[in-house]
C-alpha cells in the first residue's frame, strides 16, 4: 500500500502535480526502506534495472503509478516497461535526477542579478549525472503546474511534468535521451484551471514562422575573430570612425540566409567603405511586417534565415573582414500573441499589470514591468546574451522615449504619475542605467546606442553622473531639420539656413549618431532620392551634397540600404531593393561617391576623432555671409584640419572669399560635383591657397560640397 495520498497520485498521473519529483524517483521512507516510483500508464509490468545489473520489480499502485521497495539505496537505474502487443520500452527516469539549477542560480534569479540567465533557464543539451539529455527550466511563478511537451512525447506532457523550485518561481526538468533539434513548448496550468501552451521565453532557436514552437539548439561554431575582438576591447567608438550601413536582411537580397549573405555583404561593404553594418532586429518575431520590432523570442535569432550558428558565421566573417556589427534591440514592448510572453503563466508576468503602464495602445503591444526583478533580469541578460554569444559590437535600443515617459502617447487620465508626481518612468530609467553599465563593464569597446527622440537630459552621460549611460544617441533633431531643408527648392533655401545650421548649437550636448534610417523612407515619406527637388541630375547632385554635409557634420553616420545608390521607390520589406538602378551610370556614380565619401572620411581623423568636443569645431563664414553657403571646420588632436564648404544653391559661386583656420595649401579632399561622380566638374583643381591671414578664394560648385584638408606642419 503506497504512503502517498490518492489525490496526489492522481495529480502525478495527469502531470498536474507541482512536485512530481517528491513522488516519483527514489525516496527513503520513514521506516528506512527505499521506494522507487514511476509513471507508466497502460504497462503490463515495470522493472527498475540498476547500473550494477540488479533489478527491482514494481507493482501498480494507482492511475498508472508503480512502485517497488528495497532495503538498499538505489543506484542509477533505467525503467523497463512491457506492454501487451508492443515491444518493451526502456528509458532513463527523469525523476531520479537532482535539479539542474543550484541554489545560487535561484537566488540570483529572484534578486534579478543573474547576468548569464540564458545558461540556466531555457533548454540546454547536457551530460548530467552520466546521462545525455536536455534540461528545461522556465520562470512561471503563478502556475499550478508546468509540463514540457514536444515532438518527443507526441505533445502529451503528462509524463514530463516539471517540478517547482519553490519561491524562485522556476520550474525544472531534466529529460534524458533528448538532444538538439527537439521542438517543444511549455504547457502551463494557470491558477484559473486552464492549460495554456507557451513558447519558451529563453529559447535560443524557434521554428520558422508561422510555426511557433521552440527548438533545442547547441552551438558547434568555432570563432575566428580573435584579432577583431582583442582590438575592439582597446578601442573607444567615440574617437574612431563609425559609418554604418543599416540593413533589413529579408529585403536586402531576398532568399539569402545568414551564411549566403556573408560574401555579397562583405563585398558590398568593401566597395562602399562603411565601417559597420546595423541589422534591423534579428530576434524571432511572429509578423514579418513588423520588421522585427515586435519580438516574441528575445533569445532566438529568427529562423527565417537559418540557425543560430549560421548567424554566428555571418558575424564572424564580417569581423574577420574588418566590419563591426550593430543589432537593433527592442526592450520597449512586445506583442500580444497568445503563444509568447503575454500573460505567460495566466497572469500579467512580463508585462506591467496596470494597463496604464503595461500597454502601448498605438502599437497594440505590451510594456515590460521594468520594476520587477526577474523581468529586468530577463532584459539585462538578453542584452548581454547578444554581446556574449554572438559577438555583436553594439545594440541600438529602439524607442527609448516610449520607455522613459509614463505619458508617452497617452492622453490625460490614461497614465499614472511616478511616486514623485512626475512623468518619468523611474523603473525604466533604472533598467536602462543597469543594462548600459553592465554591458560596458563586461564588454569594453562596444556601443550602446539610444534611439531617443526627445530632449531627455544625459542620455549619453555616464550612470555615475546620473545619466542613462548610453555611448551614443540618434540625433533626431538634426534628421528632421536637415530633411526639411534639403527637400526645398534651392531658390528658397536661403530663407531656411537655420534648419541646416541649428544643429551646431547642440551638436555636442550628447554623443550623437546622424541617422537617415528605415523610418525616414517608409509610410508615404518616399525614398531619400524622391525627396530631393529638381530633375534627375539635380536630385542626384542634391543627394551627393546632402551626404557630404552629413558625413562632415559632427557625429557618427548611419544610412539605410538603398539610399547610397539613389533608390527611387519607397522601401518595403516585401520586395528587393532597386538593384537594377546600378545598371544606370548616374546611380552607379552615386554609389561610387559614397565609397569615396566613406574612404575619405576614414582617412581623415578631424572628421571623427573629436566628434563630441565642441572645441574641435568652428563655424566659418567671414569675410562675407551667403545663407546658401554652410562652412565649418573640424580639428583633430594633432593640429590637422578639415573644412567642409557646402553650396546648396543651384548655381556655381566663383571667387567666394572664405577665412580658413590656417594659411598655406589646402587640399581638395572631396568634391561632390566631380565629373567622376556624375557632377558638372566645377572645382578648384585639387588645391586652394590661403594667404598669411588664412583668407582663400574658392570656386563653389552648384549643389556641391567641398572637403578641404590641411595637415599640421
Amino acid at each position: 500500500m503506497s504512503t502517498i495520498p490518492d489525490h496526489i497520485l492522481d495529480a502525478v498521473a495527469t502531470g498536474s502535480y507541482h512536485a512530481p519529483h517528491d513522488v516519483l524517483g527514489a525516496h527513503q521512507d520513514a521506516d528506512g526502506t527505499w521506494v522507487v516510483r514511476a509513471r507508466r500508464p497502460m504497462a503490463r509490468t515495470v522493472t527498475a534495472v540498476f547500473d550494477d545489473g540488479d533489478e527491482l520489480s514494481l507493482t501498480h499502485v494507482r492511475s498508472g503509478v508503480w512502485e517497488g521497495r528495497t532495503t538498499h539505496q538505489p543506484r542509477a537505474y533505467e525503467l523497463v516497461a512491457s506492454y501487451d502487443g508492443a515491444p518493451d520500452y526502456r528509458a532513463d527516469d527523469p525523476y531520479r535526477h537532482l535539479p539542474s539549477l543550484g541554489e545560487i542560480d535561484r537566488h540570483l534569479i529572484a534578486e534579478g542579478r543573474h547576468e548569464q540567465l540564458w545558461q540556466v533557464l531555457g533548454a540546454h543539451v547536457r551530460h548530467y549525472a552520466g546521462v545525455d539529455g536536455v534540461s528545461f527550466a522556465v520562470w512561471a511563478p503563478n502556475a499550478q503546474a508546468v509540463r514540457v511537451v514536444g515532438d518527443f512525447n507526441s505533445w502529451d506532457g503528462q509524463g514530463t511534468a516539471m517540478r517547482s523550485l519553490g519561491s524562485s518561481g522556476v520550474w525544472e526538468l531534466f529529460v534524458p535521451g533528448l538532444g538538439a533539434g527537439v521542438t517543444y513548448k511549455y504547457e502551463i496550468l494557470t491558477r484559473y484551471g486552464d492549460w495554456i501552451f507557451k513558447a519558451d521565453p529563453m529559447a535560443q532557436w524557434a521554428e520558422v514562422p508561422p510555426a511557433t514552437g521552440s527548438v533545442v539548439t547547441e552551438s558547434s561554431h568555432t570563432w575566428g575573430d580573435e584579432a577583431w575582438m582583442s582590438a575592439r576591447a582597446q578601442r573607444d567608438v567615440l574617437t574612431h570612425p563609425m559609418s554604418t550601413y543599416e540593413l533589413h536582411l529579408g529585403s536586402w537580397r531576398p532568399g539569402l540566409g545568414y551564411r549566403d549573405a556573408a560574401d555579397p555583404l562583405i563585398d558590398y561593404l568593401t566597395e562602399t567603405g562603411y565601417t559597420h553594418v546595423e541589422f534591423l532586429p534579428l530576434a524571432e518575431h511572429p509578423f514579418g511586417g513588423s520588421w522585427g520590432y515586435q519580438v516574441s523570442g528575445y533569445y532566438a535569432p529568427t529562423s527565417r534565415f537559418g540557425t543560430p550558428d549560421d548567424l554566428r558565421y555571418l558575424i564572424d566573417r564580417l569581423h574577420q573582414a574588418g566590419f563591426g556589427v550593430i543589432m537593433d534591440w527592442v526592450p520597449g514592448h512586445f506583442p500580444k500573441d497568445a503563444f509568447a510572453l503575454a500573460r505567460f503563466d495566466g497572469d500579467a508576468l512580463y508585462e506591467h499589470p496596470d494597463p496604464r503602464r503595461g500597454e502601448h495602445k498605438d502599437w497594440g503591444t505590451l510594456i515590460f514591468d521594468y520594476g520587477r526583478n526577474e523581468v529586468r533580469n530577463f532584459l539585462v541578460a538578453n542584452a548581454l546574451y547578444w554581446l556574449e554569444e554572438f559577438h555583436v559590437d553594439g545594440l541600438r535600443v529602439d524607442a527609448v522615449a516610449s520607455m522613459l515617459y509614463l505619458d508617452y502617447s497617452r492622453e490625460a487620465g490614461e497614465w499614472e504619475p511616478n511616486i514623485h508626481g512626475g512623468r518619468e518612468n523611474l523603473e525604466a530609467i533604472r533598467f536602462l542605467q543597469e543594462v548600459n553599465a553592465t554591458a560596458y563593464k563586461r564588454y569594453p569597446g562596444i556601443a550602446m546606442i539610444a534611439e531617443e527622440s526627445t530632449s531627455f537630459p544625459g542620455v549619453t552621460a555616464p550612470t555615475s553622473a546620473g545619466g542613462l549611460g548610453f555611448g551614443l544617441k540618434w540625433n533626431m533633431g538634426w534628421m528632421n531639420d536637415s530633411l526639411e531643408y534639403i527637400k526645398r527648392d534651392p531658390m528658397y533655401r536661403s530663407h531656411h539656413e537655420g534648419e541646416l545650421s541649428f544643429s551646431f548649437v547642440y551638436a555636442f550636448s550628447e554623443n550623437f549618431v546622424l541617422p537617415i534610417s528605415h523610418d525616414e523612407v517608409v509610410h508615404g515619406k518616399g525614398s531619400l532620392f524622391a525627396r530631393m527637388p529638381g530633375d534627375h541630375w539635380q536630385k542626384l547632385a542634391n543627394m551627393r551634397a546632402f551626404l557630404a554635409y552629413m558625413w562632415g557634420h559632427p557625429g557618427k553616420q548611419l544610412l539605410f540600404m538603398g539610399q547610397d545608390f539613389g533608390q527611387l521607390s519607397e522601401w518595403s520589406e516585401g520586395r528587393e531593393l532597386d538593384w537594377w538602378l546600378l545598371d544606370q551610370p548616374s546611380h552607379r556614380e552615386l554609389l561610387g561617391f559614397v565609397g569615396a565619401l566613406n574612404r575619405t572620411y576614414r582617412d581623415n581623423s578631424p572628421l571623427w576623432s573629436r566628434d563630441s568636443d565642441g572645441s574641435a569645431f568652428g563655424r566659418l563664414g567671414a569675410p562675407t555671409w551667403n545663407p546658401n553657403v554652410i562652412a565649418f571646420a573640424r580639428h583633430d588632436h594633432h593640429g590637422n584640419t578639415v573644412v567642409v564648404v557646402c553650396n546648396f544653391s543651384g548655381v556655381p559661386i566663383h571667387d567666394h572669399p572664405l577665412d580658413l583656420p590656417a594659411s598655406g595649401e589646402w587640399t581638395e579632399l572631396l568634391n561632390s560635383d566631380a565629373s567622376a561622380y556624375g557632377g558638372s566638374g566645377v572645382g578648384n583643381f585639387g588645391t586652394v591657397h590661403a594667404d598669411e591671414s588664412g583668407r582663400a578664394t574658392l570656386v563653389l560648385p552648384p549643389l556641391g560640397v567641398l572637403w578641404l584638408g590641411h595637415r599640421a606642419a
